[in-house]
């Protein structure tokens, strides 16, 4: 019998209604500290019902992957049209979630954190086409309306003024959402917001509707930085736990207080056409002592095409452009030595049957080097003894310009987004 492996998808999208959780995942939250869950802990509702194998679960994570990458292609090249891939649709992806109090009196439900989009999104009471888990807005004394006046009306796409409140819609490939842009109170941890603005979904036609919603970390004018600013100073941290952890639990702590002092640090790049992703500078990439010859302008910032590398918490496995990909691939190759056949499972090109003496890898940033270690960059079979290099190449199908540091390789690291010092930092840490 194959034994599932819980690899760590902490993909973007959404939150749900927590019912029925178990009770020792209450009381875990303190002060701006959030803990954070996989979505395959006991702390989850929406772990898999039947556990997939190893082979399963590497093949959907890479086809999550490569829905993920459409919806960043979209935020990179600016459209308003989010393609959607078939299968499992680019908002029902897996996730890290947090739990979080919303209106009065509060309703708990688990977020999903998502550093590369902005507005929170419920689906409420009353919605078409969301399924049964749904924020009841009766019940919320503090639930109001945005007016079609207000300047946060601006800020959501295609607005148009449903009665008095402000209304906007969104299309998803086939698929679309209307929503009407609402106000209520949240709570964070032991952290109070009084009049927080987020989506609130009325309606949802085709295959892509959620179940869940989402919390946005990004860098936007409603985002979660932004409506909170005097509170969080627009500084966050997350520790995302290996697969391995028994409890699959880290941290999401927010605001200043308490961020590590001793962290290494990398100049946040900003890009005002793409202004919610934390673009860095990745100068090269070394693989043991060689730094691989990689094209200039495969790492090269380019705000007018969207060119560069980002952080994203949504991304399962790294993605590099094709250049960089190849060359960083071929000398992990070589190192690991020539003779050795080399396999390929789904989106994976680089695997062998073997056991296999890895090299080193290391991203090297503008003021950092980040050398990984072999449990963020190599997948091992569980049965078997299959092993793979957890990178790739980004898809053709998708803006090829971007490469994306994921979460995969980000675990077991205190990932600190210092927006207000324009850096992002890196230390290791044991996230339990």
């Amino acid at each position: 019998m194959k034994i599932p492996l819980l690899l760590a998808p902490f993909f973007f999208f959404f939150f749900s209604l927590s019912q029925g959780l178990n009770p020792q995942c209450d009381g875990q939250d303190q002060g701006s500290t959030l803990k954070v869950f996989h979505v395959f802990s006991p702390c989850s509702p929406f772990r898999p019902a039947k556990p997939l194998s190893w082979e399963e679960s590497v093949l959907q994570q890479l086809k999550d992957d490569q829905v993920r990458l459409q919806y960043l292609s979209s935020l990179v090249a600016g459209r308003s049209v989010v393609p959607i891939a078939s299968g499992r649709q680019i908002m029902q992806n897996p996730t890290y979630i947090v739990k979080a109090k919303i209106g009065t009196p509060p309703q708990t439900l688990l977020l999903a954190v998502d550093t590369s989009s902005d507005t929170a999104w419920i689906p409420c009471s009353g919605c078409l086409g969301c399924s049964s888990s749904q924020f009841a807005t009766a019940k919320s004394t503090t639930f109001r309306n945005v007016s079609c006046g207000a300047p946060q009306c601006k800020q959501v796409p295609n607005p148009t003024c449903g009665g008095r409140a402000c209304a906007f819609n969104f299309t998803y490939g086939s698929s679309s959402i209307a929503a009407n842009l609402v106000q209520d109170k949240v709570a964070l941890a032991a952290d109070r917001i009084p009049a927080y603005t987020l989506g609130c979904i009325q309606k949802a036609t085709g295959n892509s509707m959620p179940q869940q919603g989402l919390l946005g970390l990004g860098r936007g004018p409603l985002s979660l930085l932004s409506q909170t600013y005097n509170l969080y100073k627009a500084t966050f941290s997350y520790c995302l736990p290996s697969f391995k952890s028994p409890n699959f639990s880290g941290s999401l702590k927010l605001g200043p207080v308490a961020q590590p002092i001793r962290i290494k640090f990398t100049p946040l790049l900003r890009n005002p056409r793409r202004s919610s992703l934390y673009y860095v500078n990745l100068m090269a990439i070394r693989v043991g002592r060689r730094i691989v010859n990689i094209p200039p302008a495969a790492l090269a910032f380019n705000p007018t095409t969207g060119a560069g590398t980002i952080f994203d918490s949504g991304t399962v496995f790294t993605r590099l452009v094709e250049p960089a990909y190849i060359a960083v691939r071929n000398e992990f190759r070589r190192r690991v030595g020539r003779k050795l056949p080399v396999t390929s499972l789904g989106g994976f090109d680089t695997c062998y049957n073997v056991p296999i003496v890895a090299p080193t890898i290391t991203f090297m940033f503008a003021g950092m080097n980040v050398t990984i270690p072999q449990d963020n960059f190599l997948i091992h079979s569980t049965v078997g003894t299959t092993t793979c290099l957890a990178m790739a190449a980004a898809p053709d199908n998708v803006n090829s310009v971007l490469n994306v540091i994921a979460n995969m390789q980000q675990q077991n690291h205190r990932i600190l987004y210092d927006v207000p010092n324009s850096r992002l930092g890196v230390a290791r840490e044991r996230c339990t």
